[in-house]
Order: structure tokens, then C-alpha cells, then sequence
């Protein structure tokens, strides 16, 4: 190697013009910093949607829905640009609070918080909702649950679906609604950790039986009948290491198969987080360090931006519809043929 070699590509500096929001991330591709991984993150997204043979999985993380990103998860399930959402149950419960029509308020984190707690306005930041509203929607979810057959043993994806179909009756507009009517299925692995815990609890027809080994072979299923699948995180979590593990069993039960070893990692990979690597937590976790475990393909692309995803995600997915990328989400309707005998 030369020290020439150091130099054939180089930074660009940005210069103020009038521009897309789409050529501006491709100009942020050329300069440093996580400037330059935002607009790498826009290019493998954009790859991603482009190549037929891969499924894909998006995690979603965190209590985005209240900060207002819930109607751009819900925008790509519509429009094909995700096969599979693997959620925490936050995101999808709070978001049927602003689909019922309540507001989240604009707050601040400079406050009394005791003096919240006395008006019942539960705080999240820089941002509030009303205690009052917030069990109108706890009980709209334990009427749900208490409706629920009980001889049926559910899987989190056929939960949401049915849910979907209620809440589309009831002219609720949510994430589920709109994966129900597309046949996107949601998992969330750790569900009770949100409103629906509640939510089972106090229905008075009592609980129902989620198995989320059910969800664990689902998704495998759904990996399995992919070619190949590729991955979208916002934020991490249980989400992101559920959906890393898709690629683990899925070599897995090749190799089985083959009676070799095989490495399936997945093709593309695109992470959004605050969460740093060197506390050793998924969260954070490079797809570098992936790679070591077959999860992250290292010859496919990938690229990890750290930035507040209520930052990254509008700038990016605002650059992704510029492009006009058309793609239908793929079939995996499969998933709740057992439920939707109980859809009347």
C-alpha cells in the first residue's frame, strides 16, 4: 500500500444549495462522522428495498410512538418497505393513545413532577399524556384481551393481528390497523413489560396463554422461507437481538440439514441507535462484532448510525420516498391462518 492510497477518495465539503432532502444525504455520504454514516444508512436502505430476494425484518425500540414516529412505521408497513416488525409492546400500544385522538402534550423535563403526578399527567421527557385518556386505551386493550378465545394458545403475532382487525372496525388508526390490512405480522417478544401486562391482568374474563416460543418458531418459519433476509433497527433492544437470532437458527437448521456448517448471516443491515458499544450490550453492539457470530453479513452492506432516531428516521425515510422505491411487502399471511376463524 502507498500513501497515495490514503487519498483516492476524499472528503467533500457541503455547501449551501438549494437541494432534496435525497441529494443532501448523498452529500453527507462524502464528508465524516456520523454526517457521513446517516447518508450510508440512506444508501444501504435504499439497496435493501431495491433487491427482490431479501425479507425484511425492522425492530422497533424504545417509546417512539409517543415522540411522534409511530404514523412513519405504519407509512412503510402500508407501502411494502418492511416484511416483519418486531416491536416493544410501548410502541404499539401507545400509539392506538394518539389513534383514539388524544394528544401528547409538548412538556418539558424542567418540571415539578410531583405536581404532574397530583393532575395525573404522566411525563415521557419532554413530553406528556394524560393519566385519564392513557386507561381509556388500557381498557380499550382489556375489553380486547377479555374478548379473546381462551382455548386458544396465542403467538404475539396473531395477538396484534386480531387486534388490528379490532381496532380497523373501530376506525382506529395504529400500527397493527395498518399491518392487519396489509398481513404484516408484528411480534413483540417482550409484550407484558408495556400496557398489555396490564391490560391482561385486569380483564375480568382472565388471562390468555401467549407462548413466545410460538413467536420464536414463526419468525423462524418466515426466515426459512426467505432466500435471504435483511434487517432495519431503530434503536435496539429485545428487538434488534431477537431478530439477530433469525440468522443464528436459520444456519442452524441448515446445517442440520446439510449435515455441514453453514453461515447464514443477514444480506443487508441498518441500525439507528444512541446506544454505545463499549458497555457490551446488544443494543449498542456493532455489526462488526456480528459478523463473529454469523448474524451480519460482511460482505453485504450495512451501516450503524449514531443519532436519536426521532432525528435520523423522518430525515432518512423523507429521502427514501424521494426516490419513489416500489415494493410489496412479501406473503407471510401463513402466520395466522389459525386466528382468522375467530375474525367476524
Amino acid at each position: 500500500m502507498k500513501r497515495d492510497d490514503f487519498f483516492k477518495e476524499t472528503v467533500e465539503p457541503i455547501d449551501i444549495k438549494k437541494r432534496s432532502v435525497s441529494e443532501l444525504l448523498d452529500a453527507m455520504s462524502k464528508t465524516s462522522f456520523q454526517g457521513r454514516k446517516l447518508g450510508e444508512v440512506f444508501h444501504v436502505w435504499q439497496e435493501m428495498l431495491s433487491d427482490p430476494s431479501v425479507a425484511i425484518f425492522t425492530g422497533f425500540t424504545g417509546s417512539m410512538s409517543t415522540a411522534g414516529m409511530w404514523k412513519l412505521v405504519a407509512k412503510i408497513i402500508e407501502d411494502g418497505y418492511l416484511d416483519v416488525l418486531v416491536s416493544t409492546g410501548a410502541n404499539i400500544s401507545e400509539d392506538i393513545y394518539a389513534g383514539m385522538g388524544f394528544p401528547y402534550g409538548k412538556g418539558t423535563p424542567y418540571v415539578d413532577d410531583g405536581m404532574l403526578l397530583k393532575y395525573k399527567i404522566d411525563r415521557y421527557y419532554d413530553e406528556w399524556a394524560d393519566e385519564y385518556k392513557y386507561r381509556e386505551m388500557e381498557k380499550l386493550l382489556t375489553d380486547f384481551i377479555g374478548e379473546l378465545r381462551r382455548d386458544h394458545i396465542y403467538s404475539t403475532a396473531e395477538l396484534m393481528y386480531l387486534l388490528g382487525y379490532k381496532l380497523d372496525k373501530a376506525g382506529i388508526d395504529s400500527i397493527s390497523t395498518r399491518a392487519y390490512k396489509k398481513k404484516v405480522p408484528i411480534f413483540s417478544p417482550a409484550i407484558m413489560d408495556s400496557s398489555y401486562g396490564i391490560a391482561s391482568v385486569l380483564s375480568k374474563s382472565g388471562r390468555i396463554i401467549l407462548d413466545q416460543f410460538k413467536d420464536f418458531e414463526q419468525m423462524t418459519e418466515i426466515a426459512m422461507k426467505s432466500d435471504e433476509t435483511a434487517v432495519v433497527y431503530i434503536g435496539g433492544g429485545v428487538p434488534k437481538d431477537t431478530i439477530q437470532l433469525m440468522a443464528v437458527i436459520k444456519a442452524l437448521l441448515l446445517e442440520r440439514d446439510k449435515k455441514e456448517e453453514v453461515v447464514k448471516p443477514h444480506k443487508f443491515a441498518i441500525q439507528i441507535t444512541s446506544d454505545s458499544p463499549q458497555w457490551g450490550g446488544l443494543s449498542g453492539a456493532t455489526f462488526e462484532e456480528a459478523v463473529s457470530w454469523g448474524k451480519i453479513s460482511q460482505e453485504g452492506g450495512n451501516a450503524v448510525c449514531y443519532c436519536d432516531a426521532t432525528i435520523a428516521l423522518p430525515i432518512v425515510l423523507h429521502a427514501i420516498y424521494e426516490k419513489g422505491i416500489k415494493r410489496n411487502n412479501k406473503d407471510y399471511s401463513f402466520i395466522f391462518k389459525d386466528v382468522e376463524k375467530y375474525i367476524k
